[in-house]
């Protein structure tokens, strides 16, 4: 049970780390403090349960969607949240004229790698026994793996060169997509997912870019749109046998009864709630914290960085240079 419930906690705490991408430089942490505790609170743990713990959603409930390892509840849900919180929160002071290049790349390729080896775990303990684990430690391997290179591939065609840091993107995108599918698929749908899923998600980044919407570090392209294409494919592509009916049971029945595209149709209200119940719960939230303790830091306090107004922290100041 103790086990059971850190791994849970890790799910949770990951879920507004990745929102807040999103949000830097520029949010209030007072507000930032407040909203993660209301938001893991009224929106995370209702969402797990509909999900994973017999609720409305899950193969326990009314509408039988699968989620393997987080695709509506961890990826989706930042996603969503993060699309909402940077469009109420609002863009950076001066961005784009004074939008920041990655100046990093080291360290870009290292979180990556920690991510992707991070990963293994995120998805092959979520079998919750050793035996079995290792097919979807495999797909997980695999989905990053072609969505790393489908990345590079685009940015190669498109701009006549690949980046590192597009690599990297590329591979967090195709373990975001793998993720609900991951002890569903074959290794070969696992290769499909996360192509398709790459693809999406560099799409989302340049229409971000174009339309000049300040969500920092892509949180809903990568996660918000990786997690949806993977839930939908997950659908499309899950394998009965996989899917097994004593701890899966209406799912079972649907993809027995409907095959893989009443599969989909599960997955696609599943998908939708999520978008609906995240997406209000946050502004609500947002809304609260808002009025209350304020959501954005003086442009001052921004132009100064909030490393040194709000944490003390004396690195990387602008006013000495």
């Amino acid at each position: 049970a103790t086990s059971f419930a850190l791994f849970q906690g890790m799910f949770a705490i990951i879920t507004p780390a990745l929102i807040s991408g999103a949000l830097v430089e520029r949010i209030n942490f007072k507000a930032w403090f407040w909203f993660c505790l209301l938001w893991s609170l009224f929106i995370y743990c209702p969402l797990a349960h509909m999900v994973w713990g017999g609720g409305y959603i899950g193969p326990f409930g009314s509408i039988g969607a699968i989620d393997f390892a987080g695709g509506t509840v961890v990826h989706i849900a930042s996603g969503v949240a993060a699309l909402v919180a940077a469009a109420i929160v609002g863009p950076r002071t001066n961005w784009p004229a004074n939008k920041r290049p990655p100046h990093n790349v080291p360290f870009i390729l290292l979180g990556a790698g920690l991510l992707w080896f991070g990963w293994f775990g995120f998805n092959g303990a979520s079998y919750f026994a050793a035996k079995g684990a290792g097919f979807s430690f495999i797909t997980t391997s695999t989905a990053a793996s072609a969505a790393l290179l489908t990345w590079c591939l685009i940015e190669w065609f498109k701009d006549g060169k690949p980046t590192a840091v597009g690599a990297a993107t590329g591979a967090v995108a195709g373990l975001v997509g793998i993720t609900p599918a991951a002890g569903f698929v074959t290794i070969g749908s696992s290769i499909l997912i996360s192509a398709a899923t790459a693809a999406a998600c560099l799409i989302a980044v340049q229409v971000k870019a174009a339309i000049k919407f300040d969500d920092s570090l892509d949180t809903f392209m990568v996660h918000g749109v990786g997690g949806t294409v993977g839930a939908l494919l997950t659908g499309l592509l899950a394998v009965k046998e996989l899917v097994p009916a004593d701890y899966f049971p209406l799912s079972a029945e649907i993809l027995e009864k409907g095959g893989n595209l009443a599969m989909f149709g599960a997955q696609v209200k599943a998908v939708l709630i999520t978008y609906g119940f995240v997406g209000l719960g946050t502004a609500i939230i947002l809304w609260i914290v808002g009025a209350t303790v304020g959501l954005r830091v003086t442009p001052e306090e921004e132009n100064r960085g909030l490393d040194i107004s709000a944490h003390g922290e004396e690195a990387y100041d602008p006013m000495a240079y």
